[in-house]
């Protein structure tokens, strides 16, 4: 199996992006995170729908929006903490004394009605897994 790193930083990149895949006959896709991405969720997911390119996301948006799965935090928990973090500053705490924290928390969205779209099965013990399962 070969692994391919495609970058991008504007939405013409992400189009060339979807013909390379053509081109490296991709047989799946995973899209990072990030607020690049987050923005342009309805393109990433059309144009993998166009080229019937199963794909992961970070964030269930994706997989609301008609991605295949997602696979990651919730949002609105990160909101959340930041705005903790904020609040404490606020009263005076000091960044470089507040404790790192990480997510611990992830969800698994699967998007059926997209997987029956692309000729996919969804095995039983993902479904299983599945915080949230769209149909």
């Amino acid at each position: 199996m070969q692994l391919s790193i495609l970058r991008t930083d504007s939405e013409s990149e992400i189009d060339a992006a979807f013909a390379s895949f053509i081109e490296l006959h991709a047989a799946a896709l995973i899209v990072g995170g990030g607020p690049f991405f987050f923005a342009r969720r309805e393109q990433l997911v059309a144009l993998a729908s166009r080229h019937a390119i199963p794909a992961i996301y970070t964030w269930r948006e994706f997989a609301v929006a008609g991605g295949l799965i997602s696979y990651g935090t919730r949002l609105t928990e990160s909101f959340r903490q930041a705005g903790g973090y904020v609040g404490r500053i606020l009263k005076g705490e000091k960044p470089a004394d507040l404790p790192v924290q990480q997510p611990t928390t992830f969800e698994l969205v699967v998007n059926l009605k997209t997987a029956k779209e692309l000729g996919h099965t969804v095995p039983p013990s993902i479904l299983a897994r599945a915080h949230e399962v769209i149909e």
